[in-house]
């Protein structure tokens, strides 16, 4: 795990670009994700072997040339507990990348949309991990399943990364994000962590948002910012901190 974690702390190389950028990490991704979803299947996925795959698919991403920034880490090494973090959502690579930063520092899981489960390789891995599962159907519903299962994981000392854009956006609008992370950090006592991302190295497509071609001309960028301690009121100013923590820095990148 120190290996694994000072890796995390070290991404950001000089690569040469890679003019079949695309195909490559693909197949990468393929091997690495199908590796992994027989370990989950099998029912023997650790927390381990999850940082493990993160940093293979952060070491693949960089194979084609692509940088690595990460900003902030100090925030989560010196924080001591469990926290909520709040980013926005640009591309499939948080989801992949995420744990390799932030596993070897805290115990954590996400919350993801049902639908992600069905995957046929990916689903095991993201079920090996006890994610919390919201449907999209029902916001209603879904709050009440974020702010239970949530306030219960924090207290177990389990972060939660929360995405309140909700689907993945191509860039930063204020206007996008629901207050849910300060809700839940509110109602469980803890802090919350900003974290603003710029992965659009990580592209869509047309046909899916999960696949589509990767520019390893555009760095990755993922700044945590300082963790917000105390929730006041409705959290309407935590809430708004968080936002322009996050604006913020993404403009600057």
């Amino acid at each position: 795990m120190e290996m694994i974690y000072q890796y995390a702390q070290n991404y950001h190389k000089e690569n040469k670009k890679c003019s079949f950028a695309t195909p490559i990490f693909y197949a990468k991704l393929f091997k690495i994700v199908y590796d992994a979803g027989k370990v989950a299947r099998a029912g023997q996925y650790s927390n381990e072997r999850w940082v493990y795959d993160s940093v293979l698919v952060g070491r693949a991403m960089e194979s084609v040339g692509t940088d690595i920034i990460i900003e902030g880490h100090e925030n989560i090494t010196n924080l001591g507990k469990p926290c909520v973090f709040v980013a926005n959502h640009m591309s499939t690579l948080e989801t992949f990348f995420l744990p390799s930063i932030i596993q070897p520092v805290c115990n954590h899981t996400f919350v993801v949309k049902e639908s992600l489960l069905k995957y046929p390789m990916l689903g095991p891995v993201l079920a090996a991990e006890n994610p919390i599962v919201v449907t999209r159907n029902n916001p209603r519903h879904d709050l009440a399943i974020v702010l239970e299962e949530g306030q219960k994981k924090l207290a177990n000392g389990e972060s939660i990364i929360i995405f309140p854009q909700g689907t993945r956006r191509p860039d930063v609008n204020a206007n996008d994000f629901s207050s849910l992370g300060v809700k839940l950090a509110k109602k469980a006592g803890a802090p919350i962590i900003p974290v603003a991302l710029k992965t659009k190295a990580w592209g869509t497509s047309p046909v899916t948002k999960d696949f589509g071609a990767i520019n390893p001309n555009i760095p990755i960028r993922i700044t945590f910012g300082e963790p917000i301690e105390i929730i006041s009121g409705n959290g309407k100013e935590e809430h708004q901190k968080c936002i322009d923590f996050i604006v913020t820095t993404y403009n600057s990148f």
